[in-house]
């Protein structure tokens, strides 16, 4: 019979990097690529490889997030192996605690256990909601099965200068982890490689089994220590179980030709604004125009972008750039930027490298340079941003170390 496999998708992450973004929302709930959200993503990947069965563990500002999910995210009533359904913390455990949120990733899914026995699980994919990649889960259920692993952990290659930021592996001939180092100071190289470090993408398969115990040895009774990468995944070695490391970059994606490479975790500002950049460069590593590997998200019921004016000075244009539906260009023009929802750029207007959500209204005159703006945002006419970064700070704009300007949520001028 074919196995059953249980989806965990981690979504609770607060993300204060990416404040102002995460200033009423979750990081997952960030928008991202002009229609979606960053943890449609993790999502798609699950259904694209057959896992239908799928919670999504919430917990901070988690009101924006809900309601993507509920709206956008449904299947049907018929068949009750496939849903997606919303876990908010709920101080399930712990009652000689008293109350108790989620202390870190495993603590979550330890404190929905229940979750995993009523639904009988073989397997359970643990997989974090906040990064943007493509990954067919199936292949690596199919390893993990296949090698016989209590643990699986999807790993990729990065340059050893960048690896501080992760847990770390090594591994021998075979890719069994023999070591976990959560965020080193000075991550470890490959033994035929050592500029190269292999890195936790914070994506696991564990076998029930497996998951129960590490769980329980790992958390009960204790006060602290209640992520996979610092805590679960070290004692897994400790204890002599198998862990075995998943090689991101021989991961197939149906319709992609060549290894797949392309995972970003979008955590800071700088990071999420230059993976927004790559989605409009001619020939993208990150291809969202692939039917083989459809990328959905909710529906919204907005009519097709548009372009008007085409008077010598006054052209409603783009060049390299994406937008979703509802969008007027009216008189503007737009370079290598990614527009969301019912965008409305006025005559003369002038927008470069720029992210703009949902329900943006740029001016007349006006000139956007390397800008992040949040949703509900007016841009009044001849207004100048990212062009003075000491003007941009005192207007109370975040500014980053590499130029970028983000302005927040229903600012106003």
């Amino acid at each position: 019979m074919k196995p059953r496999v249980l989806g965990m998708i981690l979504a609770g992450g607060q993300g204060s990097r990416l404040a102002p973004l995460t200033q009423k929302r979750s990081k997952p709930a960030v928008p991202f690529g002009g229609k979606y959200r960053i943890i449609d993503f993790a999502i798609n990947n699950f259904i694209n490889s057959g896992v239908f069965s799928i919670y999504v563990l919430t917990q901070y500002k988690a009101q924006s997030l809900t309601e993507h999910i509920q709206r956008g995210w449904r299947f049907g009533t018929f068949l009750s192996d496939y849903f997606i359904t919303l876990v908010p913390a709920q101080m399930y455990r712990y009652e000689e605690l008293g109350a108790v949120w989620y202390r870190g990733t495993a603590d979550a899914v330890y404190q929905n256990m229940h979750l995993i026995d009523n639904f009988e699980a073989d397997y359970v994919a643990i997989f974090s909601g906040d990064h943007i990649y493509k990954m067919n889960v199936e292949h690596m259920l199919e390893q993990h099965i296949q090698s016989r692993a209590d643990v699986t952990i999807a790993a990729y290659p990065m340059p050893q200068t960048e690896a501080h930021r992760f847990g770390v592996m090594q591994i021998d001939d075979g890719w069994r982890v023999t070591q976990f180092l959560e965020k080193p100071a000075n991550p470890p190289g490959l033994p035929d490689d050592p500029t190269t470090t292999l890195t936790s993408m914070g994506n696991y398969i564990f076998s029930r089994r497996a998951l129960e115990e590490l769980l329980h040895t790992s958390i009960s009774g204790q006060k602290d220590g209640f992520d996979f990468g610092q805590d679960v995944i070290p004692r897994a070695l400790s204890d002599g179980y198998h862990v075995q490391a998943y090689d991101f970059h021989r991961n197939p994606i149906p319709g992609q030709a060549g290894p797949n490479r392309y995972w970003r975790d979008v955590g800071t500002l700088d990071a999420y604004f230059e993976a927004s950049m790559d989605l409009v460069s001619v020939n993208p590593e990150f291809d969202i125009y692939n039917p083989q590997w459809p990328l959905r998200t909710s529906s919204e019921f907005s009519p097709p972008a548009k372009f008007v004016h085409e008077s010598e000075g006054r052209k409603g244009q783009a060049f390299n750039s994406i937008m979703a539906g509802g969008a007027i260009i009216s008189g503007g023009t737009v370079r290598d930027s990614v527009l969301g929802r019912n965008v409305r750029a006025h005559s003369y207007s002038l927008m470069e490298h720029c992210v703009l959500f949902d329900d943006v209204e740029v001016g007349r005159h006006s000139h956007l340079h390397r800008v992040i703006v949040d949703k509900d945002v007016k841009i009044p006419p001849g207004t100048q941003i990212g062009l003075d970064p000491d003007e941009d700070r005192a207007r109370g704009f975040t500014v980053t170390d590499s130029g970028v300007v983000v302005v927040p949520k229903s600012f106003t001028f």
